[in-house]
């Protein structure tokens, strides 16, 4: 009987403690709508005034909030776009029906990126552009990117469909190195390229939260690179945005094509998805992916272009294929090749020569020989003769050396250069562009107030851009994995990115390697001279049509564009490494680590926050891009950056920032901002501010060791200068010829 008691007061007991449980539990639910067009609101921040506990409503408007607390409640909904509104239970009730206002002062809006802590757009120390949810949502474009170059002193170059750069304040370019571009606090730069490429691997349009853009100068918080400005992308956080949506965008490419386009309209697909869950008030994850497909622009610019390895700053000349034997369109490629004709004949004669003089033990001189035996005009039949009545074993060397003797003889050879033929970029490069980008995160809450997330965005696909040369990204992989630990005070976190050009090739390169696959520049070359010099000296042609006639008989057995000779030579030829291929084999890495605190809470006179970070890139291209032809080259850089504010009068906010960052192969450099916002009348306010920015050289800046065919690109390290004997030998300008 002892024992059955003991039984009935423990279940006694554990049912109390349930009930007592579920007396402290309270769920306070309701709908949020819009209070002029009655629709519900997502995304709205509900918190329980003086705790700790919130949540956001659903795409509905509906929430749900769940608290130990004892009536009354006051709770507090607040969203970007409209006024904050309280709302006071005396007791509980079945359902909430809250209105909310829509905001009609300029600048409500909350920034973050100014000062890296939140604040009102018009109360920022510095000039700051916000693009919102909505306008990202409601936008026609094809991408968020085109959202950016309408904001006001941006400037976007795109360079493909999936790639563009991003300026404000300055010159931009194709991979803009001058601009940083953070996406949820990640550096978005390809740490081997060494600019962003956000529009290739960034987040899916559908998990864009908010852009804001810091035009000009932003070193003091975000470090290196900033010069003409930051761009923060942030994502959406599933415990706020929670549902399933997806995205079908669909149009036509290239309307309206006329002749000479190298392709013809063609359709454009633009395929996403995303996925937010809250499992429960601790665990939420999110899952998303973005899918494009079309066929890319081709640049077709056929200018003649001239460069500095010619003597002459870079420039456009007159003339083209059929008009300029030395002939280099802008975009095409593989007529980079160019020799001079005169000091190709006098090379095969040279050769030649020296060759007969070996043969016959320094007996014979085929040139003096010559000369003493034909007049300056003999015909082709006096020719023939004279080498009948050599021995057999010379007669095949000196018929081919008579154009070159008879052409320098004559003078009719020009000191003119010549270059290869080359292929328009429709040829080289597949226009077919397909992205795929992948995102994903699990968000935890430690305890309500501080989160613990692990993201990660991988993007793949092809794309082109134009540095030193044209380059063509096909299958290039980047993936960007992040953990962080949040709260409202301070922030921790580390992530890594993994670049892998995949199948990238260099266009120009492979292209002149490809001309030399099929038939070498040493046979190619005195092929064209000689029958220049037969059509113009021997057929009477004028020089003109002697140029057509010579490089048809230098093209014979040139691949065809679309043949399955010319694709399986051009893909051998691309997938080999550099130099002896165009292929890149790049596999960079970058690790980076970093966090701040606001220390407001605890010093009241002043805001306070400070911050540091550690990165390290990890240069890996097996020596086709970086002089690490031995090994991997690291790189480490370090940063740490205090931020002081002080409001005066509820009227004056003073701001002082200062940032120190230090690279293994420079010294440290100092970065200051100082601002002063004075506020005149509500929502009026005057701003002033002083800072500055630098960057540290790029990696390519730093150790590039580029061998482009026509020369070798290197970095602007004392390492690569010594090694190419530059420190004791002076280095000549291509232009002025002087050192």
């Amino acid at each position: 009987m002892r024992k059955n008691y003991r039984y009935l007061a423990s279940m006694l007991m554990a049912g109390l403690f349930t009930l007592a449980a579920y007396a402290q539990t309270i769920t306070l639910s309701g709908n949020v709508r819009n209070s002029t067009i009655k629709d519900g609101v997502p995304a709205v921040s509900v918190t329980l005034k003086g705790s700790s506990a919130g949540t956001f409503t659903n795409e509905k408007g509906d929430f749900k909030l769940v608290t130990s607390q004892k009536a009354p409640y006051t709770l507090v909904f607040s969203s970007i776009g409209f006024e904050t509104k309280e709302v006071t239970l005396a007791t509980v009730s079945d359902a909430i029906q809250v209105d909310f206002v829509p905001a009609s002062s300029l600048g409500a809006e909350v920034v973050v990126s100014a000062s890296r802590v939140p604040e009102r757009i018009l109360e920022s120390p510095v000039s700051i552009e916000r693009v919102g949810t909505t306008a990202i949502r409601n936008t026609p474009a094809t991408s968020y990117y085109d959202i950016i170059r309408t904001l006001k002193g941006v400037d976007v170059t795109t360079s493909s469909l999936t790639f563009n750069s991003v300026t404000t304040r300055g010159f931009n370019g194709s991979g803009n190195t001058r601009f940083n571009q953070f996406v949820d606090g990640m550096d978005n730069q390809a740490p081997g390229l060494n600019f962003s490429v956000g529009s290739v691997i960034g987040l899916t349009e559908l998990d864009v939260d908010n852009m804001e853009l810091l035009p000009g100068a932003s070193s003091a918080l975000y470090g290196s690179g900033g010069m003409n400005g930051t761009l923060l992308i942030n994502s959406k956080n599933p415990f706020k945005y929670q549902g399933f949506s997806a995205q079908i965008k669909q149009g036509v490419m290239h309307v309206g094509s006329g002749k000479g386009d190298p392709i013809s309209p063609s359709p454009f697909y633009d395929w996403s998805f995303r996925w937010g869950k809250k499992v429960s008030e601790k665990f939420a994850f999110k899952l998303g992916a973005q899918f494009v497909q079309a066929k890319d622009w081709v640049a077709n610019d056929a200018s003649n272009y001239i460069g500095a390895g010619t003597g002459a700053a870079n420039h456009t000349i007159p003339g083209n294929r059929f008009s300029d034997p030395n002939y280099d369109g802008v975009n095409f490629y593989g007529d980079e090749t160019t020799a001079n004709m005169f000091d190709v004949a006098n090379s095969v004669q040279g050769q030649t020569r020296a060759g007969i003089l070996a043969a016959t033990g320094n007996t014979l001189d085929i040139v003096a020989l010559m000369n003493a035996s034909l007049p300056a005009n003999a015909t082709p039949a006096m020719y023939q003769a004279f080498i009948g009545s050599l021995p057999a074993a010379l007669q095949g060397s000196v018929a081919t050396l008579v154009p070159f003797y008879a052409g320098l003889r004559n003078n009719v050879i020009p000191k003119q250069g010549v270059s290869r033929t080359g292929y328009r970029e429709s040829d080289v490069i597949n226009n077919n562009t397909v992205n795929f980008k992948f995102s994903g995160g699990l968000y935890y809450k430690i305890t309500p107030g501080v989160e613990a997330s692990l993201t990660g965005n991988y993007g793949t696909g092809n794309t082109v851009y134009t540095g030193s040369d044209r380059y063509s990204l096909k299958n290039l992989k980047v993936g960007q994995y992040k953990l962080e630990f949040r709260s409202a005070n301070w922030f921790l976190r580390g992530y890594t990115t993994q670049e892998n050009s995949g199948d990238a090739y260099n266009a120009t390169i492979t292209t002149r390697l490809f001309n030399e696959a099929w038939k070498p520049s040493s046979t190619w070359y005195p092929t064209y001279v000689g029958n220049y010099v037969n059509a113009v000296l021997f057929a009477g042609q004028d020089p003109y049509t002697a140029n057509s006639a010579a490089r048809a008989a230098a093209d014979v057995g040139r691949p065809v564009p679309g043949t399955q000779q010319f694709a399986n030579l051009y893909n051998q030829v691309r997938s080999k490494p550099i130099p002896i291929g165009g292929g890149f084999l790049d596999r960079t890495n970058l690790y980076q680590g970093e966090g701040q605190y606001n220390l407001s809470s605890a010093i009241k006179v002043l805001e306070v926050v400070v911050g540091g970070s550690w990165r390290q890139y990890v240069l890996n291209s097996k020596g086709t891009l970086f002089a690490d032809s031995t090994g991997p080259i690291h790189t480490n850089e370090i940063g740490a950056y205090a931020q002081v504010g002080k409001k005066l009068f509820d009227a004056l906010k003073l701001t002082a920032s200062i940032r120190y960052d230090k690279n293994d192969n420079f010294k440290g450099k100092f970065t200051p901002r100082f601002s002063a916002v004075l506020t005149v009348a509500k929502n009026h306010n005057i701003r002033a501010s002083y800072q500055n920015a630098y960057r540290f050289p790029s990696n390519q800046n730093q150790w590039i060791n580029l061998n482009t065919g026509a020369g070798i690109l290197i970095g602007g390290l004392p390492s690569l200068r010594s090694f190419y004997h530059f420190d004791t030998n002076p280095v000549i300008n291509p232009v002025t010829g002087q050192p």
